[in-house]
């Protein structure tokens, strides 16, 4: 089927090429093939990858396949890179000069914050990053500014609209371009000039494009436009592998790639070279489930192998010991290297308690695609809060925190601080309480006097109440999780669920430390894990990763962790969201080369409370002939009848409901609080979780509990005194 492929030389071919399956082989081997037995001269070739580093690879075996023959003049190399190389050529037909820069995304965000000053539109009320987001999203779709205000369904696209045009026509004076723009520059240029086009079309007589199921909108307009003459368009993909949506990737390109050309044919690379009989089975399985593919079933060369081994854990700690446990045993009893071992996780911030158990148990790891859990940025500002209201002479954590949240504290105003401190010989965070001795604008005294107000609620509550609660207040104080959400970002909100870990570890020590969990205690322990050198072993180390990082590696052993409903999947009730869950699920298996271990917990921190947690529905989904617990008996002889209305049946909306909070000691000897207010069926709005309905009220005073049903986090037991909940009317 590879050779075939390979010599299907002229007319739109699609290769459905399987995990595993040798995609980037077949690619090569057809670059190799169309210039040394067709004859085609390598500058009729046009490569596009997603990756450098899966150009030059290419490059690099295309080199050693022809030997003596050369590959110059070969277009090879990312979307990004060509592009950018062809408009060099010709932007000047669009009013650019060729000596056009190319705006990073700092330099974007830069732009963009001159776009609103220039519109009076506030960055507090709309973040720079949210603006960037939509117009970037935007560009990929090849949508103008004109389109999204006409459909605009929020303040935030609206004012996004208006900042998208000011900030084109800002890029425009400054002669730039964004990365987007390299995108859909060229289908500007194509569309103003057919001629450019034409010249295109007869230079790239041949045109290969690899993993085509991540291509976006842009890309899919220009490949199609370049290959529209000769249609010699050859796409290699995996629809069973699509799984960035969220970063543009439009997986109908890939699905719908016979309707837009219908005489190409389309080979289908099933034989698996990497996994065994069982675990291919465990895949195909579970993505026959979905929808929307294009069918096919993956063999392998191999044997069956062994089954996949089900965890069933306690809680998070109990499953990263019992993670840990397999990867001593296997290293030791079976001879297996560290680097054999892959522990894969759905979200970024579920790395923090395995990290923890393998510094514990001196496992060498390190992890791919993030920074260690305590090294990332989020988080080191939080600690350093706590650090300053521990000791307010840590001059270091105070200018970490002083303008974080953005204060308008600049640089010349915290020059003049420490000038003020130098003079009265006082500590700075003394010239801070003392700012109105030291004559400065009124402005910068009251962003003082917030900073300061705030601190010292802190340092008061902290010399009773728990590590937990003071984060809480931390956060409800300074908003930082809310201004967070309020970007809806992929990088924001992963570093919202990071300080929702952060907040869940304070809970999880003060629980599990009722004779050590004061501030100090807690911060020690987290200094003792960031100065942990995670790679101590410079080439024999366990792998941490998010199953997004993984995709296009291999592993002998394979560690899929979190296997729990709303977290694997995650939050995913729609069908096409929940369809993405599930072949991100179908990566992470077929990374492991000899074996799988699912696992899953019974209770999980979320949001800093303990959680009754269900198991994740695609472990049902796999052939429970071939998944043993870890007794050794098999899911199959243990398969429970679900009865009318079961956990099965129940609507997603059901399942999302089923997490509920599981109970945990409380300090005692805190001051009372009353809240008349708060009573069953009340609208409330918290500043971690936003708008909500009281369930349920339980004791009074200190003991004052709250069940909320908040809106985007789910069902929550709060203490009422500490959780500055707001009655909303």
């Amino acid at each position: 089927m590879q050779r075939d492929a390979v010599t299907a030389t002229s007319g739109p071919v699609m290769v459905l090429a399987g995990a595993g399956s040798g995609k980037t082989r077949v690619i090569t081997y057809r670059i190799a093939y169309l210039i040394r037995n067709e004859g085609v001269p390598p500058g009729n070739i046009l490569a596009l990858t997603f990756t450098n580093k899966a150009a030059g690879e290419m490059r690099h075996r295309i080199d050693t396949l022809l030997q003596q023959r050369s590959s110059g003049g070969l277009w090879i190399g990312t979307f990004h890179s060509v592009f950018a190389r062809l408009l060099r050529n010709y932007i000047h037909l669009l009013g650019f000069s060729r000596n056009f820069t190319i705006f990073d995304a700092d330099d974007s965000k830069s732009l963009i914050r001159q776009s609103m000053t220039e519109l009076n539109i506030s960055h507090d009320a709309l973040p720079v990053n949210t603006v960037q987001g939509i117009i970037s999203r935007a560009k990929n779709s090849f949508i103008q500014p004109s389109a999204i205000q006409r459909n605009a369904g929020d303040y935030n696209q609206q004012k996004a609209a208006l900042i998208y045009e000011v900030y084109n026509r800002k890029l425009r004076e400054n002669n730039s371009l964004d990365f987007d723009d390299l995108l859909i520059k060229p289908i500007e240029l194509f569309n103003e000039h057919p001629q450019i086009l034409a010249e295109l079309q007869e230079m790239f007589r041949y045109i290969l494009i690899d993993e085509y199921q991540d291509t976006n909108r842009a890309q899919y307009l220009v490949a199609k436009m370049l290959g529209a003459r000769y249609r010699n368009i050859f796409v290699v993909g995996d629809d069973a592998q699509s799984i960035y949506s969220w970063r543009g990737a439009d997986i109908t390109n890939i699905l719908n790639f016979q309707e837009d050309y219908q005489d190409a044919r389309t080979f289908k690379l099933i034989e698996n070279y990497r996994s065994t009989g069982n675990i291919l089975k465990a895949a195909n399985t579970v993505i026959s489930r979905n929808v929307r593919q294009i069918k096919k079933e993956l063999i392998s060369h191999r044997s069956d192998g062994e089954p996949l081994t089900l965890m069933e854990a306690l809680d998070e700690r109990h499953e990263a010991e019992k993670v840990g446990e397999r990867i001593i045993s296997m290293h030791v009893k079976k001879g297996y290297e560290f680097s054999s071992f892959a522990v894969f996780y759905r979200t970024n911030a579920q790395s923090r308690v395995i990290e923890d158990l393998m510094r514990r148990q001196r496992i060498p790891y390190r992890i791919f695609g993030s920074v260690s859990f305590y090294k990332r940025k989020e988080i080191k500002d939080a600690v350093a809060y706590l650090r300053f209201i521990l000791n307010d002479r840590d001059t270091e954590s105070l200018l970490r925190i002083l303008n974080f949240p953005p204060r308008k504290i600049g640089d010349v105003s915290i020059s003049k601080l420490r000038d003020f401190a130098e003079e009265k010989g006082i500590p700075l965070y003394e010239a801070i309480r003392r700012a109105e001795e030291g004559g400065f604008q009124q402005r910068l005294m009251n962003a003082l006097n917030a900073f300061s107000s705030v601190i010292e609620q802190l340092k008061s509550m902290a010399e009773n109440a728990s590590v937990y609660e003071v984060l809480s207040e931390l956060f409800n104080l300074t908003s930082i999780p809310m201004l967070l959400q309020a970007e809806n970002t992929a990088e924001s909100m992963a570093r919202y669920e990071n300080l929702q870990e952060l907040l869940s570890m304070a809970r999880d020590f003060t629980d599990h430390n009722p004779d050590g969990c004061t501030l100090g205690d807690f911060l020690e322990n987290i200094s003792l894990a960031s100065t942990y050198d995670e790679t101590q072993d410079s080439d024999n180390y366990v792998s941490l990763m998010t199953v997004h990082a993984a995709k296009g590696l291999e592993f002998p052993v394979v560690f899929i962790t979190g296997l729990e409903e709303r977290l694997f999947p995650l939050n995913s009730y729609e069908p096409e969201e929940l369809e993405e869950e599930r072949r991100l699920f179908y990566v992470a298996m077929t990374r492991a080369q000899e074996k799988i271990f699912l696992s899953w917990a019974k209770s999980r921190y979320q949001y800093g409370q303990p959680h009754y947690c269900l198991k994740s529905m695609f472990i049902g989904e796999i052939d429970a002939s071939i998944v043993q617990r870890e007794g050794g008996t098999f899911l199959s002889e243990h398969i429970e009848k679900e009865k009318p209305g079961g956990a099965s049946a129940r609507s997603p909306l059901a399942r999302q409901q089923m997490t509920e909070p599981v109970s945990a000691a409380v300090p005692e000897n805190r001051p009372k609080q009353q809240s008349p207010g708060i009573r069953k069926g009340t609208m409330v709005h918290h500043a971690v979780f936003g708008s909500g309905m009281v369930l349920d009220v339980q004791g009074s005073g200190a003991k004052q509990k709250a069940r909320i049903n908040f809106r985007s986090a789910g069902e929550k037991t709060l203490m009422v005194q500490y959780a500055n909940l707001k009655v909303q009317q």
